[in-house]
């Protein structure tokens, strides 16, 4: 017999679940309040419009002073990826994992990324291992892939580099608010799923990633990131 599929939250649940998360700072907001869906400036998420992602990812690059087109790709798809994960994860280790079909998107380069959820709905989880699952669809393929395939449309990155950043973004999560054993062991869980599998691993506690950003690629010399595979280790 197939596996029963999860049940259903509350939607008061989910917005009060992300109310909650949106106190461990700006990257964990997710607004759900339905008077923004008279905003006209939102637009769907995942970005799928190439033509609007260059032109975003060109204004980025001049933003950062470099005219390499790929080191702008991969910042900002490492930023958008923070930024999906760091809210759902505070979430879904509370048992409860947003659906993101309804996700929309507000940006600009010198701007933060804002997120609005349209009509809050979601899945309750019984385990760290059943919320990986649900957050695995809802991000890496709901999310994640639909981006990469827009971005790899009019700039050629890596797919270790890509999925690198993925998991750079999930474990840096961790770093920020107080120490939960429930979002640690989801975050472990994730990345021991493709394509995040094998993208890094924890040092001594913290994670350190097997490919690189491009990030020290920013002039006038940007640093190494703390996860970065450039990095001596001892």
């Amino acid at each position: 017999m197939p596996a029963a599929e999860p049940p259903a939250a509350d939607p008061a649940e989910i917005v009060e679940a992300l109310r909650d998360a949106a106190r461990l700072g700006p990257f964990f907001e997710i607004g759900t309040d339905p008077a923004e869906e008279a905003d006209p400036t939102w637009r769907p998420f995942p970005e799928t419009d190439r033509d609007r992602l260059a032109g975003l990812t060109d204004r980025y690059a001049e933003r950062l002073g470099t005219d390499e087109r790929r080191v702008a790709a991969s910042i900002l798809f490492q930023g958008l990826a923070s930024r999906l994960w760091s809210p759902v994860v505070a979430v879904a280790a509370r048992g409860i994992v947003p659906d993101l079909s309804g996700l929309h998107w507000r940006w600009a380069p010198g701007a933060p990324v804002a997120l609005w959820l349209a009509d809050p709905r979601g899945r309750r989880a019984k385990d760290a291992r059943d919320a990986a699952g649900l957050v695995h669809d809802a991000v890496v393929d709901g999310q994640l892939r639909p981006l990469r395939d827009a971005m790899l449309g009019f700039v050629r990155l890596a797919d270790g580099l890509l999925w690198g950043n993925a998991a750079s973004a999930l474990a840096g999560g961790l770093n920020v608010g107080p120490a939960e054993p429930g979002r640690a062991a989801l975050v472990r869980e994730l990345l021991a799923r493709e394509p995040l599998a094998g993208t890094g691993t924890f040092v001594r506690g913290r994670f350190v990633r097997r490919s690189c950003c491009l990030y020290y690629r920013v002039p006038p010399g940007g640093e190494m990131c703390g996860d970065c595979a450039l990095l001596p280790r001892r």
